[in-house]
């Protein structure tokens, strides 16, 4: 019974002294050894190895792209308008050891490397404009001015800016980790948003409300001009047709009383007595009535209708 208590106890010794002498680094993965803190080797590729029991200490850093997300920093642009940024990088640890030895822990490094991609961020934050960091500018037409779309918004194109900056931070931010020897590789560094702070919100509203009212103006100053020259071409156009007209019309009448008057002269010449007598009866209408009293000699022409018809003989009046 002894031997079976003492067989057990060896076994239990010996799977401890196994399990703390045998250590796994999976694919993902990249192990330093350190004893009492001080490190004894580094292993990168998978498998199964063996270290002191104990004393051995095994630190697993990941080998995969780790990401940063640093914090929402308000940043003032080269206006002075300050802007609140959110960013974050991606990074791979390529020398274990070195990263021990500078930042020991991811939590560390998360801290350490954010602070680094925020400073380089905010330095070129401050050399741009606001188009720039967002990334898109307004079409202008050949006098510089915003061209307006049908709903009189301006049109507004994505521009390279926003990723030339983020290439100057990638850039600044890689030379510092660089200078810094911290033993990891700085992938990518972006912007999740940059929105304006709450309090340059109002005077980024009037601004807009300035520039809608500016357009409106242009607008209706356009308009204005456009309504000017329509008019004036209208009215012009109205004067030729009416002078046209005018003329036409007096050509009309000057030929209808040209031949009106040669009909009557025709008329005339071909039996003058028979013209005179009906004259002589439109006279009669227009002044014979019976509120009308004329004095007339007898042997004025008015009269000589009323006296003898012409062309009858004395012999005939019995």
């Amino acid at each position: 019974m002894k031997i079976l208590v003492v067989l057990g106890g060896l076994a239990l010794v010996a799977l401890i002294v196994i399990s703390q002498s045998l250590y796994v680094v999976d694919v993902t993965e990249q192990v330093i050894i350190t004893r009492f803190g001080n490190p004894q080797s580094v292993t990168s590729n998978p498998g199964l190895y063996v270290k002191a029991p104990f004393v051995d200490t095994v630190l697993r850093f990941d080998k995969r792209v780790l990401r940063i997300d640093a914090p929402a920093v308000s940043m003032p642009d080269i206006e002075k308008q300050n802007m609140t940024i959110d960013s974050y990088a991606r990074y791979r640890i390529v020398d274990p050891l070195q990263f021990f030895k500078t930042l020991q822990t991811e939590n560390t490094a998360r801290t350490r490397l954010g602070d680094i991609v925020t400073s380089s961020l905010r330095d070129e934050i401050a050399r741009s404009s606001r188009t720039e960091i967002i990334g898109a500018e307004r079409v202008l037409d050949e006098n510089d001015v915003p061209v307006i779309d049908e709903d009189g918004l301006p049109i507004i194109e994505p521009s390279e800016s926003r990723t030339e900056l983020l290439e100057n931070v990638f850039e600044a931010t890689k030379k510092r980790v660089e200078e810094g020897k911290f033993g990891v590789a700085i992938i990518d560094v972006r912007m999740k948003r940059a929105d304006f702070s709450d309090r340059v919100q109002d005077s980024i509203y009037n601004r807009m409300r300035a520039e809608r009212n500016r357009i409106a103006t242009r607008f209706r100053s356009k308009g204005e001009e456009e309504n000017l020259k329509i008019r004036a071409k209208a009215n012009k156009q109205r004067e030729i047709i009416l002078a046209e007209a005018e003329r036409t019309g007096s050509e009309v009448r000057g030929r209808g009383e040209a031949e009106a008057i040669r009909i009557l002269a025709d008329a005339l010449n071909r039996d003058p007595e028979f013209f005179a007598f009906r004259r002589s009866l439109e006279s009669y209408q227009k002044f014979l009535n019976q509120r009308t009293t004329v004095i007339l000699s007898s042997e004025a022409d008015l009269f000589k209708f009323l006296q003898e018809p012409p062309g009858q003989t004395g012999s005939t009046k019995q």
